[in-house]
């Protein structure tokens, strides 16, 4: 499929990558999209949601880490800005 004629998406998340479930939406977000044939995936992490992008997090009880769901997204294509 031609770059004109794909699908290009924009998600932004400011969130912190814990303490809220914005940012974990929006990865999951991005991550089914990303699995779409035609979608071109962008993702910016602006203010405290650049901390999802942290190598070695400990991820707090209960919570999904959204470092490893960073790479799902960055082996999918997805490209991704701080």
């Amino acid at each position: 499929m031609a770059e004109a004629e794909r699908k290009r998406v924009l998600i932004i998340l400011n969130d912190p990558p814990y303490g809220t479930e914005r940012s974990y939406d929006g990865l999951r977000l991005v991550n089914a999209l990303g699995k779409e044939p035609g979608v071109a995936m962008r993702l910016f992490l602006l203010a405290d949601a650049v901390s999802c992008g942290r190598a070695g997090q400990r991820t707090p009880q209960g919570y999904y880490n959204l470092e490893k769901m960073l790479q799902v997204a960055t082996r999918q294509g997805t490209d991704i800005g701080a």
